[in-house]
């Protein structure tokens, strides 16, 4: 018995885009393009870090930028930038710089063991601030999440203190973002420096409040 093929159709839309090479083209020097930003936006960070080089744990540091790209969160294209990149079984400490196709450009600082132990008290006195400029809050089980849906990250104004400080001395890891939509590209360079400086000042290095 001979078993019977599913016919495989496209719709209309899809013969449309199958047959346009100026789609992927596009696709592929947009993606180089964000490469390119991604790899000056690294320099800049190392830049300065390398100007707090002595009040940073050693090991924030020992390993250089990391970019890299994928096509596939939740189905679309996304490059990121991991630096400072410290993942160790019980510690982590990095900063993720996130383009994803569609979407926005997100800087995610991520905390763990150690390293979330001295940041907590400086990122809870810095609490008012970094609700006053917008940043989120991971409340997923997983860090490997980057979405701003309900169930993933939460704006901070929509949390009090005593929950910050509980996340902050409870949880396994703390989460704090921020994003920026792709049609403001023009404002994504400053955006990056600006909140990498930001997220620093207030976790690791300063005791001082924000201004």
């Amino acid at each position: 018995m001979m078993l019977q093929k599913t016919k495989i159709t496209l719709s209309a839309k899809e013969l449309n885009l199958v047959c346009n090479t100026d789609v992927i083209l596009t696709k592929q020097a947009i993606i180089q393009k964000v490469y390119q930003l991604l790899g000056e936006t690294a320099e800049a960070w190392q830049q300065q870090l390398s100007d707090l080089e002595h009040r940073l744990p050693p090991a924030m540091i020992v390993n250089p930028p990391k970019i890299a790209k994928g096509e596939h969160y939740k189905g679309l294209p996304y490059v990121i930038l991991d630096y400072p990149r410290c993942f160790t079984k019980d510690n982590t400490a990095a900063i993720r710089l996130l383009f994803w196709w569609g979407n926005f450009f997100s800087i995610n600082l991520h905390l763990s063991g150690s390293y979330q132990q001295a940041a907590a008290p400086i990122l809870l006195q810095h609490f008012e601030w970094l609700q006053q400029n917008n940043y989120w809050v991971c409340t997923n089980n997983s860090p490997w999440e980057h979405h701003f849906l309900a169930d993933n990250f939460v704006l901070l104004n929509a949390v009090t203190k005593e929950e910050f400080a509980a996340k902050l001395t409870g949880d396994p890891f703390v989460k704090i973002a921020k994003k920026i939509p792709l049609y403001e590209w023009e404002s994504v360079t400053s955006f990056m420096e600006q909140s990498f400086a930001d997220l620093i000042k207030c976790s690791v290095l300063s005791t001082e409040p924000m201004k």
